[in-house]
């Protein structure tokens, strides 16, 4: 089974005598290495499936490997195996532990709106950068295991205690609603296991080996998981690369690597080096510009796939020139190598920098598809709406029933809401059950009964109706009951509000049209959501189009050809990392994009750019000039290196030959 790794890959799958990590390099085969060692434990080691996790970032990286793993043996011997995401496995851990944390099993997870609604409600403000910085610090401090107590005791100014104070309001809202957030189902667990002994060594037996992707995107809370789960035998293989952690905006703690050597003295450090990806001139490039960060530790990315095209450096007039540059330049190459539209990728610092090159694509009739971009059914909109339609689907769904009670407003406070979930906890039963239960009616005063009794009565109407009516009307006289357009224009800009309402309109297109032609109801049409939303982007593979993405979004895909725009000073890097010394961040990303590219790179900047309507000249980004020379073709200015045509008389004989050789 291993003669298809190369030495340092078959060392870091065979290596079970303590804690290992795997400094896997760009392109290096990480989740090959992850996935034959899952299979060696079980067939070599003989250790049972149910005793092993392997514990991934995204739920597209957990189901890659989870097929992978099974494709490699019986899938009767991968029973019990658990392959999932953090948040996942903590999730697990809290289903079967809650009653310890004083928690209902069937506890409701609030995404990132939610938790926004409850923040607004407690600053008792719209403004939005205002609630999403006060999130996003919240978070932080979650990440970071800074306890609301500790958050308290340790503010050092009016504005800390200020953001402490609403710290332990939000949490004591959560525990009201026996609701929990994203960053929780990784706190939660760690607490527990800090907590418990019993705990802790209940699941420490039930997961004997753990396997970590990515481990340079750990937080302080997800290494403590990690390293409480693992104790002293530390039986676990980290994988990751220090050149690659570009998350620290979100937690993440490169770090982390570093204390692996501490926390696990006897730990195997394997290096995988070899690229699968990309041509030596690719690497030689990402090689030059990486040298210039401080290394945690030293690795070089080399390859046997030819040395490659020399990369290409571009300077465009301004951001349109730039779009139309792309355009034309990746027509031409598709025309001469005979590709599809599909092997092609455009990068970008910034989600602003995708409009222009939409905009060029469009024009050109270009088929392009954002990966990473939102889902239609994750668009806060359309979750509002699917808030009710879920609650008649399922009135025990509290996240649902929180939602719609409140999105719009109907008279139903903060407090009345944090008392029923506190019976409903006592009284291990849902939101909406509890509603109905004569103990709380007596809790609460008579006026703030009546709007919570009047919002279950429409939902039970709704659910009633939803099982034989049309759903299409149904739906469109649910929006009018609960005013929905107006509740959108009193919240938001006019612009906003125009595009959030269409977006609901074609929603309720949708669902008459699966109701008309499919003979479904609204409560199996939502039904079958769940399962739209688990396939979405599935088949994205398969679509013959340009793939735009940001270079976040990037990481562990891989393209063809790719096209690196706007790398300019104060777009890349940042203007923000510049000001906050974090251009070593904003390199490592570089990095990352460069490593995209399998067996072409073409990278552009702009002149001259526009800024709050005014033009201002741009300075190509300082990581243009730590290209190794040799390896690069230039066009335009770039300190201390030759500059060529845009198109060379070579390249435009040999375009006219293609063109001449194709047409005869």
């Amino acid at each position: 089974m291993l003669h298809t790794l190369n030495a340092p890959q078959q060392a870091a799958v065979r290596y079970l005598d303590g804690p290992c990590l795997v400094l896997a390099g760009a392109g290096s085969g990480k989740t090959r290495v992850i996935t034959q060692k899952i299979a060696y434990l079980i067939e070599q080691a003989q250790m049972d499936a149910r005793n092993i996790a392997a514990i991934t970032f995204t739920n597209k990286a957990a189901r890659e490997m989870q097929e992978r793993v099974a494709s490699l043996m019986d899938p009767g011997r991968l029973r019990g195996l658990t392959v999932s995401t953090f948040h996942s496995l903590g999730m697990r851990i809290l289903r079967e532990e809650a009653r310890h944390i004083g928690y209902k099993p069937q506890f409701s997870i609030l995404d990132s709106a939610d938790a926004a609604k409850i923040i607004s409600d407690l600053l008792a403000t719209t403004d939005k950068a205002l609630v999403r910085a006060t999130v996003s610090r919240i978070s932080l401090l979650k990440n970071d295991r800074v306890s609301p107590d500790a958050a308290l005791h340790s503010a050092a100014s009016e504005g800390e205690l200020h953001l402490a104070r609403l710290y332990r309001a939000y949490q004591d809202t959560l525990l009201a609603y026996q609701a929990v957030d994203f960053d929780d189902l990784i706190r939660l667990p760690v607490d527990l296991f800090e907590a418990g002994e019993e705990v802790l060594r209940k699941w420490q037996q039930r997961l004997r080996y753990l396997l970590i992707d990515e481990c340079q995107d750990t937080n302080a809370t997800q290494y403590q998981m990690v390293k409480l789960l693992t104790g002293v035998s530390g039986q676990f293989t980290a994988v990751g690369d220090d050149d690659q952690s570009i998350y620290a905006w979100r937690g993440a703690d490169m770090e982390n690597l570093r204390l692996l050597q501490q926390d696990f003295p006897r730990l195997k450090v394997i290096k995988l080096e070899q690229n699968y990806r990309s041509v030596a001139r690719i690497l030689k490039c990402a090689n030059a510009v990486i040298a210039n960060n401080p290394k945690l530790f030293e690795k070089t990315l080399w390859s046997d796939l030819g040395i490659g095209d020399p990369v290409q450096i571009i300077e465009a007039k301004n951001e349109e020139h730039e779009a139309e540059l792309v355009c034309m330049k990746l027509q031409a190459h598709k025309f001469e190598a005979g590709t599809g539209f599909k092997d092609y990728a455009v990068l970008y610092r910034s989600n602003f920098q995708a409009r222009i090159i939409e905009t060029a694509l469009r024009t050109q009739r270009i088929p392009y598809v954002i990966s990473g971009g939102q889902s239609f059914f994750e668009r806060a909109e359309i979750k509002d709406v699917l808030a009710y339609l879920r609650l008649a689907a399922n009135e025990n769904d509290d996240p649902a029933f929180i939602r719609a009670v409140t999105t719009p407003k109907r008279g139903v406070g903060n407090v009345t809401l944090e008392r029923l979930g506190a019976y409903a906890a006592e009284r291990h039963c849902s939101l909406f059950a509890a509603v109905f239960e004569e103990g709380f009616i007596h809790q609460v005063q008579p006026q703030q009964y009546e709007p919570l009794k009047v919002f279950a009565g429409f939902i039970n109407n709704l659910q009633y109706r939803a099982r034989t009516e049309p759903a299409g009307a149904l739906l469109q006289e649910l929006l009018a009951a609960i005013g929905y357009e107006t509740w959108l224009y009193d919240t938001e800009e006019p612009r906003p509000a125009e595009t959030k309402w269409k977006n609901v309109q074609d929603f309720v297109g949708w669902v008459d049209k699966q109701g008309q032609e499919k003979g479904r109801s609204l409560i199996e049409i939502v039904q079958n959501i769940a399962l739209i939303t688990m396939l979405e982007g599935r088949d994205e593979a398969e679509v013959d189009a340009v793939r735009l993405t940001t270079l976040h979004a990037s990481k562990g895909l891989e393209y063809p050809h790719v096209f690196l725009i706007g790398c300019e000073e104060d777009i890349l890097p940042h203007a923000n990392s510049i000001e906050g010394n974090m251009v070593e961040e904003e390199r490592r990303l570089m990095y990352v994009g460069i490593t995209r590219a399998q067996r072409s790179l073409t990278i552009t900047y702009c002149g001259k750019r526009k800024r709050a309507g005014e033009w201002q000249i741009t300075q190509p980004s300082r990581f243009l000039r730590e290209l190794p020379a040799e390896e690069i073709r230039v066009s335009g200015r770039l300190a201390g290196a030759k500059s060529e045509p845009l198109v060379t008389k070579q390249e435009g004989r040999a375009m006219l030959a293609g063109l001449m050789a194709k047409l005869g």
